[in-house]
């Protein structure tokens, strides 16, 4: 088989686009940008790069991130290449998407927001340019499958955090409501989170402070790259 390339073949561009995902404590929450200039000049867009030639897309995309958060060690998975001829009026662009989870702060949303980004619930997301409502059904499709066989949520909660925490965290992500009772049971069965010996009360109404939790980073690991064996949520 012989493939031949004509030099027409090469007038296509390569962007890439990521969904970050982050979690308030009570909401999963993504990260938009505002188009600066056209085409789509002042609509909500994903934050996105232009690959070169030269440039491997998973190294743009951690670029990116540094530039957003100052790290670029963020769990990354890639999710598909979007090439519809026409998702961009400016010529053809073959759009190579990622998603990434971060662990929110108050320092990193209020760094970002300085900066023009606005971190929205998923659930609320509004319309965006290009086909990043695409991208954003696709990354919230995987991140639900993940969820439900690795424990990669845990990445977007604080180091030590509560059941509840833990409960709202597959609710948002899953977009269900869990039994406390049972959810409970089973995240405590797969022995995936420690005690901390510490607690914090989760509200003046609060009767009693809630005990605090920190994973275990050796299982976390394992599952994370093994699975589980059974679906737990």
């Amino acid at each position: 088989m012989n493939i031949d390339f004509l030099p027409s073949d090469f007038n296509v561009a390569l962007a890439s686009s990521v969904v970050v995902f982050g979690f308030s404590g009570d909401e999963l929450l993504t990260l938009i940008a505002t188009k600066n200039g056209e085409p789509f000049s002042g609509a909500r867009i994903l934050p996105s790069a232009i690959i070169k030639p030269d440039q491997a897309p998973e190294n743009v995309v951690k670029q990116l991130l540094r530039e957003l958060t100052q790290r670029d060690d963020w769990p990354l998975e890639q999710l598909n290449s979007f090439a519809n001829p026409y998702r961009n009026p400016s010529g053809r662009v073959v759009n190579i998407a990622y998603y990434a989870l971060v662990r929110l702060s108050d320092e990193l949303k209020s760094d970002l927001e300085a900066k023009g980004y606005m971190w929205i619930p998923v659930s609320k997301v509004p319309s965006m340019a290009y086909d990043h409502d695409d991208v954003m059904a696709y990354a919230r499709e995987r991140f639900k499958r993940r969820v439900k066989r690795r424990p990669v949520g845990f990445t977007l909660l604080p180091r030590e955090f509560t059941l509840n925490e833990i409960q709202r965290l597959y609710e948002c992500a899953l977009g269900k409501k869990f039994d406390k009772r049972n959810f409970r049971r089973k995240v405590l069965k797969s022995q995936l989170l420690l005690e901390t010996g510490n607690s914090v009360r989760s509200s003046a109404r609060a009767k009693r402070p809630s005990r605090l939790y920190m994973f275990d980073e050796k299982k976390y690991q394992t599952l994370t790259l093994k699975g589980y064996d059974i679906v737990y949520f």
